[in-house]
């Protein structure tokens, strides 16, 4: 008797199908790694923007001062939040916004 055993083309065709499903995944899961990164790299930016305003509230100081991460932590944050991507925020004064030079805010 013959046993029955793939034959080349068989197999090629599923290695075929496997390449594209693959080509198909891959791109869409980077773009939401991407997409995830950034979303939490602005809320980080939020936080920071709150921390920063809270704590010229709380001082009394004008707008033009500019604090560094240890007037936040740990009064204001727990932690000093990190970018996904391991840049550094930059805190900017009291009327500019907290920017990551990464992730541009929405």
């Amino acid at each position: 008797m013959r046993k029955r055993a793939f034959t080349l083309v068989e197999i090629m065709i599923v290695i075929l199908i496997i390449g594209l499903l693959l080509a198909i995944a891959v791109p869409q899961f980077i773009k939401s790694r991407e997409s995830s990164q950034q979303k939490a790299c602005w809320s980080n930016q939020q936080k920071l923007e709150a921390a920063k305003h809270m704590w010229m509230m709380d001082y009394g100081i004008d707008s033009s001062s500019t604090p560094v991460m240890a007037d936040l932590v740990p009064e204001y944050i727990k932690a000093t939040p990190e970018c996904p991507t391991h840049d550094v925020y930059d805190l900017g004064d009291g009327m500019t916004p907290v920017v990551c030079p990464e992730h541009a805010a929405p």
